[in-house]
């Protein structure tokens, strides 16, 4: 992954930073990554792109679930059915 390094900001100077950097990753619509003993600990992104990406997770999410039934129902016998009358006589 490439990573602008000039985006990159440790959490020291992020603390003292805050306010303003919430503004320029609102403003500027672009993530900020937050270093921690400079190893790369976080990413701060613009609400718009937490939107996308957590629509994208239920995309990918709904696509794993319609792949499960499909594998499910390539392999259904319906020949081996049990009734609820006889499933509730067990």
């Amino acid at each position: 992954m490439m990573v602008d390094t000039e985006k990159m900001m440790p959490i020291t100077r992020l603390q003292k930073e805050l306010t303003q950097t919430v503004r320029t990753v609102s403003e500027e619509n672009e993530s900020v990554y937050i270093l921690k003993n400079n190893n790369m600990e976080a990413v701060l992104v613009p609400f718009k792109q937490y939107e996308y990406l957590s629509t994208l997770e239920e995309v990918f999410e709904r696509f794993e679930i319609a792949e499960n039934i499909k594998s499910r129902l390539s392999n259904y016998d319906a020949s081996k059915d049990i009734s609820w009358e006889d499933l509730r006589e067990e």
